[in-house]
């Protein structure tokens, strides 16, 4: 029910995101989802793609700090109002969402998210039938 998220840690200047696409794609890696928080010094690029661990490493040799993390990733019809249905529940069931980011991806949306109880979103998920994504499932994604 989750799946494997690279936070890729890139100066705020130019040729800095690049440089981590450029790589990707001669390694021949397809982005599924991505997005970038920032600060004034840094950003943080999050990618969701085909092949992580590979990612990572690709990412790791060329002296790229990054890191890997588990997200949870749901899937949702597409009609307004069914990301807040599912973040409803999570905080009727006192779950805080540290970070969250979607797409649509054909006839679904994707909600990739990060919660303070990881533990308990997972039972909130099966408690409530919530239909998910995982690592497995990202290849039938693309």
């Amino acid at each position: 029910m989750t799946v494997q998220q690279l936070s890729v840690f890139i100066e705020n200047k130019a040729g800095t995101l690049l440089k981590v696409l450029e790589l990707l794609k001669e390694a021949k890696i397809q982005l599924i989802a991505s997005t970038i928080a920032d600060t004034v010094e840094y950003g943080i690029y999050r990618i969701i793609c085909s092949e992580p661990m590979r990612a990572y490493n690709t990412l790791k040799e060329a002296n790229i700090s990054v890191a890997l993390s588990d997200v949870f990733a749901l899937t949702l019809n597409n009609q307004v109002g069914r990301a807040a249905d599912a973040i409803k529940i999570f905080s009727d069931a006192k779950i805080g969402i540290t970070y969250m980011y979607s797409f649509l991806l054909g006839d679904k949306g994707i909600l990739i998210f990060r919660t303070d109880n990881p533990d308990r979103a997972r039972e909130v998920i099966i408690l409530n039938n919530l239909s998910f994504v995982a690592d497995k499932d990202l290849s039938s994604l693309i």
